[in-house]
């Protein structure tokens, strides 16, 4: 999300304790809820949030994208278009709206009336230790109902836009044990959000919702690692690709493939060289480029250290390796 916001009139505070209307300069602040790190339990789940925010300062977009974890949207200005599942959803103020992992999803603001939504983010696991008490069962029944969900938007009661508002003014005002406070109201968040999508819908375990999520984060970035090898490529661009850091990439990558992501893009580069190698037509040095290694000296070592011989051996002997060297035919010359 591009960090940017919308400037709306300032209101005066009344005499109640009610927080006033979120000018510009205070919802801005909304960002610095991510400096808490805020981790939660509810029911038999682990909430640890990732990022908070707004948008709306002037006309936005994003793109097709997905996530591995849950990210919500709420509407406090204007109206929009969210894309989900080759619909094209109309959002306006008083609307939240949700992605749940590995839903492929993209927002347009409108270019009459600015988009201005709060939106957070975070990961639900399950407590792989925790023995659900009596009081815990209703809690993890609306979490898991909210990894089934199958409409995404959502009008939430209107004490949502309150709690978004009350955590805005704790952050901005820092009055002591405000820390206590947004832990509270953060946990009055979500469940007010989960609320909002799981009215008469199956449960469904909240795993099975999330691997399905990890999964399709990772068949992205193994899509833009064979679309793009031959270019130089960092773990940096692969983590902008699918919104996620590069750190809690590499670990969903490594989980699912085994492997690290440079040596998942290494394999892909050697084994498009071993096939460009089977044309004789084509310079080693050229092959070296075209798969993302400009110095072929650097290519050559690389690639002998993985298929145990010189990219010209490789050639020759067409991609061929004996285990018994012996065994070998001779090599036929032409007159």
């Amino acid at each position: 999300m591009s960090r940017r916001y919308c400037a709306v009139p300032r209101t005066t505070r009344s005499k109640s304790s009610a927080p006033s209307r979120p000018t510009r300069v205070s919802r801005q602040r909304f960002f610095d809820l991510d400096l808490l790190h805020l981790s939660l339990r509810l029911g038999s789940y682990k909430v640890e949030s990732l990022y908070w925010g707004v948008l709306g300062e002037r006309w936005w977009r994003n793109y097709l994208h997905a996530h591995s974890f849950f990210e919500f949207c709420y509407v406090y200005d204007g109206k929009g278009t969210y894309r989900v599942r080759d619909q094209a959803l109309h959002v306006q103020r008083g609307d939240l709206f949700l992605a749940t992992p590995g839903l492929s999803h993209e927002i347009q603001s409108s270019r009459a009336a600015t988009l201005g939504i709060y939106f957070w983010a975070c990961t639900l696991l399950r407590l792989p230790d925790h023995v659900a008490t009596e009081s815990d069962r209703p809690v993890d029944s609306l979490l898991e109902g909210l990894g089934a969900a199958k409409t995404f938007i959502a009008r939430p009661a209107a004490t949502l836009e309150q709690t978004l508002e009350l955590m805005t003014d704790e952050i901005t005002q820092k009055p002591p044990g405000y820390t206590q406070s947004i832990q509270g109201l953060a946990t009055k968040l979500i469940l007010e959000a989960a609320r909002s999508f799981t009215q008469g819908i199956t449960a469904e375990p909240l795993t099975e919702a999330t691997e399905r999520g990890v999964k399709s984060v990772v068949q992205t970035a193994i899509r833009y690692l064979r679309d793009n090898y031959a270019r130089t490529i960092e773990v940096r661009d692969v983590a902008a690709q699918v919104h996620l850091s590069e750190r809690h990439l590499s670990r969903l990558f490594a989980r699912e493939t085994g492997k690290s992501i440079l040596e998942f893009l290494t394999d892909l580069r050697i084994n498009a060289a071993g096939q460009m190698l089977l044309d004789d037509t084509l310079p080693i040095k050229q092959i070296a480029r075209a798969v993302g290694y400009p110095d072929p000296h650097y290519f050559t070592t690389l690639f002998g250290r993985r298929t145990g011989m010189t990219p010209g051996v490789f050639r020759a002997q067409r991609g061929t390796k004996f285990r018994d060297e012996s065994r070998r035919p001779p090599t036929m010359k032409l007159q």
